[in-house]
């Protein structure tokens, strides 16, 4: 193995640091940042997810609200809840965990979230800052692949970046981002054609299929930077373990710089989320923005 492993779980120690140093200092204002996390059903995945982002959330010096509810509950139920969390003065950042029972229209769940309290930036309104350069709620995953990145690499300008996945929630936003930064940017996809070839092209290759070990060693320039945001439970043998969207022994030969899975970019992620209630909070009372975004 010859690339530089990223240490996703010490940066994001290191963020978590200064968010709950900043949090302090609000604290001598008598402000502290409330984050609600809204998860409905009973999807043990999610349950996991909320219980770490509260832990987190607290240990920051945060306020955490959880609502649990009913995988029964009715769409204007869970839209009245939002409202009230909306109109909440001690709450922040809302986030409502995905995915929703079937019978939850998500879009208009999400919709009705107060972009200023949208900490997911899923909203269409700060997809829409965002895309067209203006402060914005960010993605929370993006925001931690791009901070990484910046970490390693320092200026971006110029680099050759490839985003393999188009969705809403990390493709389109990374790529957006990395705009900001001035790369050039490729979105490749399922239907691209030569996938491998335009992969060989990036000096930063960031993964977001949903694919385990899709990207295999030989499509990675040398040197590279790869960033693999995948999470995909396998099993082998009697064992299941976590791995990513690349091949990560091969690439790991390949390129200068590579995210493990875990490790990686999922600690970043929670650890986002508070930066993003901390930016929204400091919005909310008229201060200076001290979280670290791009």
């Amino acid at each position: 193995m010859s690339g530089h492993i990223i240490d996703g779980r010490a940066q994001a120690g290191l963020l978590r640091a200064r968010i709950a140093a900043q949090v302090v200092d609000l604290a001598t204002r008598g402000i502290v940042p409330g984050l609600a996390v809204v998860l409905v059903g009973d999807d043990p995945a999610s349950h996991v997810y909320v219980r770490n982002k509260g832990v987190q959330t607290q240990e920051a010096g945060m306020a955490s609200f959880e609502h649990r509810l009913s995988a029964a509950t009715a769409q204007p139920d869970l839209l009245a809840l939002i409202g009230r969390l909306n109109a909440d003065p001690a709450i922040h950042g809302i986030l409502v965990q995905l995915p929703l029972p079937p019978h939850l229209d998500a879009g208009a769940v999400l919709g009705a979230i107060d972009p200023a309290k949208d900490v997911d930036g899923f909203h269409v309104l700060n997809v829409g800052l965002l895309g067209t350069g203006q402060p914005a709620m960010v993605p929370c995953t993006p925001l931690g692949c791009l901070m990484l990145l910046q970490d390693r690499l320092g200026d971006l300008s110029g680099l050759h970046a490839v985003v393999v996945g188009r969705s809403n929630i990390v493709g389109k936003p990374m790529a957006q981002l990395l705009l900001a930064q001035n790369c050039t940017v490729t979105i490749a996809h399922s239907r691209s054609r030569d996938l491998p070839a335009l992969c060989r092209q990036a000096d930063i290759l960031v993964a977001a299929v949903g694919r385990p070990r899709m990207i295999q060693g030989d499509w990675i320039k040398p040197g590279a930077t790869v960033i693999d945001v995948g999470i995909n439970r396998i099993t082998e043998g009697d064992r299941t373990r976590l791995v990513g969207d690349v091949d990560f022994d091969a690439a790991a030969r390949v390129a200068g710089a590579i995210t493990p899975v875990p490790g990686g970019v999922g600690p970043m992620t929670i650890a986002c989320l508070l930066a993003n209630t901390l930016t929204a909070c400091c919005r909310a009372h008229g201060l200076p923005e001290p979280a670290p975004t791009p």
